[in-house]
C-alpha cells in the first residue's frame, strides 16, 4: 500500500534539482540539454562563458545551427550529432566558433536520456575547452615538421618562437645557445630588440648573470619576478629596463646527456611570473629545442665526416678537390702543384706492430707535412697511407725543394710506444698551368706517385705531360659511367653454359655491357675496374641482379627455358649485411625460387679473412641461391676454406682453356681443378670454350660444364631467345 508524503518530503526533489542546477552552472564545462528536436533547452554559465552567447540567445536553436565554422570538420560534427540519437555516448574532439569568431578546440561528450521504454528523449552535450592542448600539439607537430625537412637550426629557433608569441602574445621569447667555453650567443628573439640580443653575444654564463645566464650555469630554471630589484639582473638590468621589460623566466635546453646546449627564456612587460599556460609551452618547447640541437649537431658531424678524415683531422679527398679549385692558377705565369705522398711498405707497419702503432705513424706523419707547408696549401688525406698536397704559387723548382724537405723530414725517427720508427715516401707531382678540374691533376700526382713507386721507393716523380690525356680520359669515362645508369647504354647480354655430355643448357651468364651514346662501347675490362676505383662497382652489381631476375621472369613467362642465371657479384657486396635481403626481395618480386639464381664470385672472397664476406656467403647458401667460384686459378686458392664454404660451380679460368691443347702445365691445372671439383662434389665449368678440339679435351679430362663461343657468344636477351630455339631446331634434327 502506499503512504501519503508529508510536506518535507515533497520539497525534496525540487531541492535536489536546485542543487544540481548550481552544480551545473559551477562547472568550468560547458553543458547544453537538447530536446527531442534537437534544440537547446538548457546552457549553463560555462558555456555562455566560453562561446559568449546569453542563454536566450541560443535557447530553442540547434548547435549546427551556429556552433561550426569555416574549419570544424564536418564528418567529426556529423558523428558528435548522429551518435547519440542511435543510442549511444559519443566523444570526440572537434572545433568550433565562439559568437565572436574565435576559434575553440573542445572535447565533446554527447549522452543520451531515456524515458521508461529506452526511447531517446533528450541530449547531454559536455564540452571541455582543450584549444590551448591543440595549440600546443600544432606547434609541436609544425617545429617537427620543420626540423625533418632539414630547416637550419636559427630557422627552427625562430620558427617555435614565433609560434609561442602567437599562442601568447604577452610573452617576448628567446633562445641563447650556449657554446663549449661557456659563452652566450643569440639564436632567435623575433619581437626582442636586435641592439639588445647583439649584446648578450659573447657574455659569459655564471651565478649572477640575469636569468639566462644563470640558468644555464645552474642548469636550472630561473624565475625573476621583479628585473628592477632581483640581485641576478643587478650588472644587467640597465640594458633591459629601458625597453619596458620587468620580470624573465629562462629554462636550460638540456641535451641528453645532460649537457646545457642553451636557454629558453619569456621576456614580460610586468612584473609576474609564468602562468599554468606559460609552463606548458616551455615544456614543450625545451624538448623540441633539445631535438632541434641534436639535429643541427647530427649534421654538422655528417659534414665533418664527409670532408675531413676522422683519424688525422685533414680535408678528406672531397674536400681537398672543392677547396683546391680556388687555388688553381688563373693568370699567366702562375702555377701550383699537386703532390701525391705514398707511405712505403707502411702496409707492413700495420700487419707486424697492430694499426694503433699504424694510426700513430698517421697521424704524426699529418702533423710533419701541416708544418712544412704553406698556410695557404692543402694537406688532405684522400685514403689509407695516401696524403695529397696541394700548394699554390709553387713551380717545378719550388715542388723540389719542398719534395726533398719532405723525404727528409719522414725520414726522421717516430718515437711511438718506446720503438723508434723511421718511414720513407714515395711522392708524385703534378704542376698546373691551366684551369681544370682538379681531379685531373690529383690523377697526374697518383700516376706520377706510382712512377716513384717503380723506380725503388723514397723518391719523387714528376708526372709525364704525355700521360695526360690518359687522365682526361679516365676522367671522363668515370663522370659517364656514373649518369650511366638509368639509360638504356648499360645493358645484360647472357651467355650459354652447356652440359658437354649432350649439350644441355644448364644456364646462362648475365654479363654487363655499356655502350655509351658520345663514348661508344667500353669493354668490360675497361669500365668494371674504374666502376672499383670510383665506387660505382655495387652499384652495377645491385642493377645486373635486379636487371637479370626481371629477364628470367619474362622467359618464364614466355616459355623460353632457361634453367638459370649467374649474376657477378663484387667482394665488395659481401661486406654488406643487407645483400641477402635484397636478393630475397627481388626473387619475391619477380616470383622467382632462389635455385633460378647463381652468383659468381671472386677468389678474393673465398680466402679473405673477414668474416663478413664468409656469413653473407653462408647466408645466401641457406636461401637456396648457388655461389659459383670465377676466374679458380688465378689466385691463391685456400682448399680449406674452399672445402668450408657451400660452393656449386668452380669455373676454370679461360686462361688454361686457351692453351690447354698444347700447354702441358694448363692441362695440369685443368686437370687438378676438375679433381678438386669432383672431391669436393662441385660442378666445373671451364671458360672460353672456343674449338671442338678443346671441348673433347675438356670432356675426357671430366669437365662436366663449358662456355665460350663455341656453344654461343654473349647475346641480347631476345638474340638469346632466337638462339634456343634454333639450337632446339637443329638439336632435334640431329637427334633424328
Amino acid at each position: 500500500m502506499d503512504f501519503p508524503l508529508n510536506d518535507e518530503e515533497k520539497g525534496k526533489p525540487l531541492e535536489e534539482l536546485r542543487l544540481l542546477g548550481l552544480a551545473v552552472d559551477a562547472t568550468n564545462r560547458g553543458v547544453l540539454i537538447l530536446d527531442e528536436d534537437r534544440r537547446i533547452i538548457y546552457t549553463n554559465r560555462a558555456f555562455t562563458d566560453l562561446f559568449g552567447y546569453a542563454r536566450d540567445e541560443v535557447a530553442g536553436k540547434r548547435p549546427s545551427e551556429f556552433l561550426p565554422g569555416t574549419n570544424t570538420d564536418a564528418t567529426t560534427f556529423e558523428r558528435l550529432r548522429r551518435g547519440a540519437w542511435d543510442n549511444q555516448v559519443v566523444h570526440g574532439d572537434t572545433l568550433l566558433y565562439s559568437k565572436s569568431g574565435r576559434e575553440i578546440w573542445v572535447s565533446a561528450s554527447v549522452s543520451p536520456i531515456k524515458d521508461n521504454d529506452g526511447a531517446v528523449t533528450n541530449l547531454v552535450i559536455v564540452l571541455v575547452d582543450i584549444t590551448e592542448t591543440k595549440q600546443i600539439q600544432n606547434l609541436q607537430r609544425i617545429v617537427l615538421e620543420a626540423v625533418a625537412s632539414g630547416l637550419p637550426l636559427r630557422g627552427v629557433a625562430d620558427l617555435i618562437c614565433r609560434q609561442v608569441e602567437t599562442i601568447s602574445p604577452e610573452v617576448y621569447s628567446s633562445m641563447l645557445l650556449v657554446d663549449d667555453e661557456g659563452r652566450l650567443h643569440p639564436l632567435a628573439g623575433p619581437r626582442l630588440p636586435k641592439e639588445y640580443s647583439a649584446s648578450l653575444d659573447g657574455l659569459r654564463i655564471g651565478a649572477n648573470v640575469g636569468s639566462c645566464g644563470t640558468a644555464a650555469y645552474l642548469a636550472k630554471t630561473v624565475v625573476v619576478t621583479d628585473i628592477d630589484t632581483d640581485p641576478l639582473w643587478e650588472n644587467h638590468k640597465s640594458a633591459v629596463l629601458p625597453l619596458g621589460f620587468q620580470a624573465c623566466w629562462s629554462s636550460p635546453i638540456k641535451m641528453r646527456d645532460s649537457r646545457v646546449a642553451g636557454t629558453f627564456a619569456f621576456y614580460y612587460k610586468e612584473k609576474r611570473g609564468p602562468s599554468a599556460l606559460h609552463m606548458e609551452l616551455v615544456s614543450a618547447c625545451l624538448h623540441l629545442s633539445m631535438l632541434a640541437i641534436e639535429t643541427d649537431d647530427a649534421r654538422h658531424k655528417i659534414a665533418q665526416l664527409s670532408h675531413f678524415d676522422s683519424l688525422t683531422g685533414l680535408p678528406n679527398r672531397q674536400s681537398l678537390y672543392d677547396k683546391a679549385a680556388d687555388l688553381l692558377p688563373v693568370e699567366q705565369g702562375k702555377e701550383t702543384a699537386f703532390f701525391a705522398l705514398d707511405l712505403d711498405r707502411f702496409k707492413d707497419i700495420n700487419d707486424t706492430l697492430g694499426h694503433s702503432i699504424g694510426d700513430r705513424i698517421l697521424i704524426e706523419a699529418a702533423y710533419r707535412l701541416q708544418k712544412l707547408t704553406h698556410p695557404r696549401s692543402i694537406v688532405s688525406r684522400t685514403e689509407g697511407d695516401v696524403f695529397m698536397i696541394v700548394v699554390p704559387d709553387c713551380n717545378v723548382s719550388r715542388a723540389s725543394a719542398l719534395a726533398d724537405h719532405i723525404l727528409e723530414e719522414l725520414r726522421a725517427p717516430i718515437n711511438v710506444s718506446g720503438l723508434s720508427l723511421s718511414t720513407s715516401a714515395s711522392i708524385g707531382i703534378s704542376i698546373a698551368q691551366e684551369q681544370m678540374a682538379p681531379e685531373i691533376f690529383a690523377e697526374q700526382a697518383v700516376s706520377a706517385m706510382q712512377q716513384a713507386k717503380l723506380a725503388g721507393r723514397a723518391c719523387y716523380y714528376f708526372y709525364n705531360p704525355e700521360q695526360n690525356q690518359i687522365a682526361k680520359d679516365r676522367l671522363i669515362l668515370g663522370n659517364a659511367l656514373r649518369s650511366a645508369f638509368g639509360t638504356e647504354s648499360i645493358n645484360l647480354v647472357y651467355q650459354p653454359k652447356v652440359r658437354l655430355k649432350n649439350l644441355e643448357l644448364v644456364g646462362v651468364e648475365a654479363l654487363s655491357r655499356w655502350n655509351d651514346a658520345l663514348l661508344g662501347e667500353i669493354a668490360p675490362g675497361k669500365f668494371i675496374p674504374l666502376a672499383e676505383e670510383i665506387g660505382q662497382i655495387e652499384a652495377i652489381g645491385y642493377w645486373s641482379l635486379r636487371e637479370a631476375c626481371r629477364q628470367m621472369a619474362l622467359w618464364r613467362g614466355e616459355g623460353v627455358a632457361v634453367p638459370n642465371v649467374s649474376v657477378n657479384l663484387s667482394p665488395l657486396h659481401f661486406l654488406n649485411r643487407s645483400l641477402t635481403a635484397f636478393i630475397e626481395g627481388v626473387l619475391a618480386e619477380f616470383q622467382l625460387s632462389a635455385s633460378c639464381l647463381t652468383i659468381e664470385i671472386t677468389e678474393g672472397v673465398m680466402v679473405g679473412q673477414n668474416q663478413e664476406s664468409l656469413a653473407t656467403a653462408m647466408a645466401l647458401h641457406d636461401i637456396g641461391v648457388a655461389l659459383s667460384i670465377d676466374d679458380f686459378g688465378t689466385g691463391f686458392s685456400s682448399l680449406s676454406r674452399l672445402a668450408k664454404l657451400p660452393v656449386k660451380e668452380l669455373k676454370l679460368d679461360d686462361s688454361f682453356v686457351r692453351n690447354i691443347e698444347e700447354d702441358p702445365n694448363a692441362q695440369a691445372v685443368a686437370t687438378a681443378v676438375i679433381s678438386i671439383g669432383h672431391s669436393l662434389g662441385i660442378t666445373i665449368v671451364s671458360e672460353g670454350v672456343e674449338t671442338e678440339k678443346q671441348a673433347g679435351l675438356l670432356e675426357r679430362l671430366g669437365c662436366e660444364v663449358a662456355q665460350g663461343f663455341l656453344f654461343g657468344k654473349p647475346m641480347r636477351a631476345h638474340e638469346l631467345e632466337a638462339y634456343l630455339m634454333h639450337r632446339e631446331t637443329r638439336l632435334s634434327r640431329d637427334a633424328d
